[in-house]
């Protein structure tokens, strides 16, 4: 099998504007392709993008046993899962004539490039010249060619989305499903009619979360979604690293601050579909929410493959670092292995059974007929046939894995935040209130649903936690400080605060109302 190359999308970019334009351009065609289908056809984007969430199938529509999409969150199949589904959608960008050769890119959100100006132009630019004629830019947006329904809200169904709905991002919301929701969408949208300074407000604040840091006596700390990128290649276990669920209890358990992948992850779902920078008042707007935003409607937005593409190229960088690329080791049991963790459990799997690297991962078929498991697809030169292009990150994948004494660190710890009241996605963000200052410490993102009301099981599992860090900062740096949690919901802020002392170091939210 020939090894194919997934390449930066600023590298095709780079090449369009010095004439070899033929790249870009087939990846354009494609994604048209694959947008103009039929919406029942098994290639078209509306059949790929709705199998992260809406509009949900089988057990998922009428079922609170199941939470609802096919995707995995929370759980050791987050990396895997979302891996197959980077590559059936490559597939069926090939199907498209005369694009046989296009890759799937990825948004390197690592590098210099975007820790600059934000997101490639390729995905945000309005128009493309294609084949002599002005089009729609196919990355920018997905025009709905069929209606979702919202029926998991029953009589308040916010995620419904009618024919001819546009996909939006950043600074815009894209609530439409009900009378309510359309009025107060109208008139946030009418505050932001310009496209193109649109794109000025997402860069931004997508700088902001990819950049920020703070200075305390002089040491320059980062607290951004970048260094959180690197954090994450030092997980010690392929358990810890793959998601949210297990590296939030192992840190709870032994005081540790390991990053798993999912939770930078999370931060550019939430940056490109509607929350703030913490801290940052680069350019704060109250009522954005974006698709990106939400697990129901977020795999409807092109820029969600191009940002998996970047979360898949950082697993293998991972796994090459740690010696995994023929297998991968799970911690039988533990928080982040069971059907039932954080979402519930999706189509075709058992409620509350025992996940393992053999798990059917729907609705991802082979060519025998037989469902994808994580074991077909740990390496992916032998068994799918493609690697990535040079990037960002190179250089920490090439360093010695850090020892996991170096990975523990002082950290404001919270847990018992209820999702239940929680309309969406929300953030968890720390900050120390030092010689006047304001100074955020970090934050962790929580992709979630707009409502866990109809899952069962979400219902059961819906504490969030979170281990923010300080980074290492000693007693006489944070002598005089006052710490503040907060949490940023799409509808309020909730704030909680507690003077400097060991408990300072063990703080527990127990109460958000």
């Amino acid at each position: 099998m020939a090894i194919r190359v997934r390449r930066s999308i600023t590298e095709l970019q780079d090449e369009y504007s010095k004439g070899n334009k033929k790249p870009l351009e087939d990846l354009m065609r494609a994604w048209k392709g694959i947008k103009e289908l039929p919406p029942d056809d098994p290639r078209s984007f509306f059949v790929l993008g709705g199998y992260h969430g809406e509009p949900f199938r089988g057990g998922g529509w009428g079922s609170s046993a199941y939470w609802g999409g096919y995707c995995n969150h929370g759980n050791i199949l987050f990396p895997p899962w979302h891996r197959v589904y980077l590559y059936k959608l490559e597939k069926a960008l090939q199907s498209i004539p005369g694009c046989q050769d296009v890759m799937l890119p990825f948004w390197d959100e690592a590098s210099e490039d975007s820790l600059k100006n934000g997101i490639p132009w390729a995905l945000t630019q309005e128009n493309f010249q294609l084949d002599g004629k002005q089009i729609a830019n196919p990355l920018r947006s997905f025009v709905f060619n069929r209606s979702i329904t919202d029926n998991i809200n029953g009589d308040d169904p916010n995620y419904s989305k009618p024919l001819g709905y546009e996909t939006v991002r950043y600074p815009l919301s894209g609530l439409v499903g009900t009378e309510a929701d359309r009025i107060a969408t109208k008139k946030h949208n009418a505050l932001y009619p310009n496209y193109a300074q649109n794109v000025q407000y997402l860069n931004k604040n997508i700088i902001a979360w990819l950049t920020s840091y703070i200075v305390v006596n002089g040491k320059r700390i980062e607290t951004n979604v970048h260094q959180k990128y690197i954090d994450c290649l030092n997980a010690p276990n392929y358990t810890l690293f793959s998601n949210t669920t297990s590296a939030s209890q192992w840190n709870e358990d032994h005081g540790t601050t390991i990053v798993p992948l999912e939770s930078p992850h999370n931060s550019i779902h939430l940056a490109v579909g509607g929350f703030d920078a913490p801290g940052f008042d680069v350019s704060p707007i109250a009522g954005a929410n974006g698709d990106m935003g939400e697990n129901d409607t977020a795999g409807l937005d092109p820029i969600f493959f191009f940002h998996h593409c970047f979360v898949d190229r950082v697993f293998w960088l991972w796994q090459k670092k740690h010696g995994k690329t023929e297998s991968l080791d799970i911690i039988a049991e533990y928080p982040g292995t069971n059907t039932v963790d954080s979402q519930g459990p999706t189509p075709g799997m058992a409620p509350n059974s025992w996940l393992t690297l053999e798990s059917p991962m729907a609705p991802f078929k082979k060519d025998d007929g037989t469902t994808y498991t994580a074991l077909d697809c740990i390496n992916i030169e032998k068994q799918l046939g493609y690697t990535y292009g040079p990037g960002s990150l190179e250089d920490h994948a090439a360093k010695p894995v850090l020892a996991a004494a170096a990975q523990s660190a002082t950290a404001i710890r919270v847990r018992g935040i209820n999702r239940a009241g929680i309309r969406g996605s929300f953030l968890i963000s720390a900050y120390a209130n030092l010689d006047g200052k304001k100074l955020h410490l970090g934050t962790e993102a929580v992709l979630s649903r707009w409502s866990v009301q109809g899952c069962m099981n979400c219902q059961t599992h819906l504490e969030a936690k979170a281990a923010i860090s300080l980074h290492g900062l000693a007693e006489s740096d944070l002598a005089n400080a006052r710490y503040e949690v907060e949490v940023h919901t799409h509808d309020q802020v909730f704030r909680s605060s507690i003077a400097q002392s060991k408990e300072a170091r063990k703080f527990f939210l127990t109460e958000v109302r």
